[in-house]
């Protein structure tokens, strides 16, 4: 219904934001790490912001939720698509990692790190893990030739691929991906080293 609403924000706390967008003030669910980022904002930015946003539907009434970038939210929408894991689970899960820790914790199947999260148990995080594990490794970039002279030296391996994967599985390009590795030596680099990389320019 909203991809994301863009206005003043009027209030926050650490999990709730209002946004006003033409004189009408949406109240939305937030994680820890967008109120972080709502947090840091100053001067001019500080007034206007820019939400993507999930609306929920229930039995018991409806819930909006805003996050601060889109790879929060599309993760958050990976996350809701487990079995057993509903908005509010994923958002403490959200609050407590970042895209690019989660990441990490799944593809390197590590169930206690998730289970930091709060009302997140061992089983559950073990689900996650085994529910999204694969989605994450199950996305090889198309092949379009030659490899630029930017990133000829970077040879592909295992956490070259799978950060790949895992920013395809959020949903971007593969000249997305090439373009925010242009001139990166991936060689010697974890996944979660090349996926912050990547992320930190995404967001620029």
């Amino acid at each position: 219904m909203f991809s994301y609403i863009k206005g003043e924000l009027t209030e926050l706390e650490p999990s709730r934001a209002t946004v006003e967008a033409c004189g009408v003030g949406y109240s939305m669910t937030i994680s820890g790490t967008t109120h972080a980022s709502l947090v840091s904002l100053s001067g001019e930015q500080a007034g206007s912001v820019k939400l993507y946003t999930f609306l929920a539907v229930r039995e018991d009434g409806v819930e909006l939720f805003g996050f601060y970038t889109k790879e929060e939210l599309r993760f958050f929408s990976l996350l809701t698509g487990v079995s057993g894991i509903g908005p509010k689970a994923a958002v403490s899960i959200l609050s407590s990692f970042s895209v690019s820790d989660l990441i990490t914790a799944i593809l390197s199947d590590r169930p206690k790190t998730i289970a930091a999260a709060p009302g997140i148990g061992v089983k559950t995080a073990s689900r996650i893990i085994l529910e999204l594990k694969d989605k994450l490794q199950s996305v090889p970039l198309p092949q379009s030739g030659e490899p630029s002279a930017e990133i000829a030296h970077a040879s592909p391996g295992p956490a070259l691929a799978d950060a790949e994967s895992a920013l395809a599985i959020l949903g971007y390009k593969e000249t997305e991906i090439r373009d925010a590795l242009r001139d990166v030596n991936t060689a010697g680099l974890s996944t979660e080293e090349i996926i912050r990389i990547c992320l930190s320019k995404f967001v620029k």
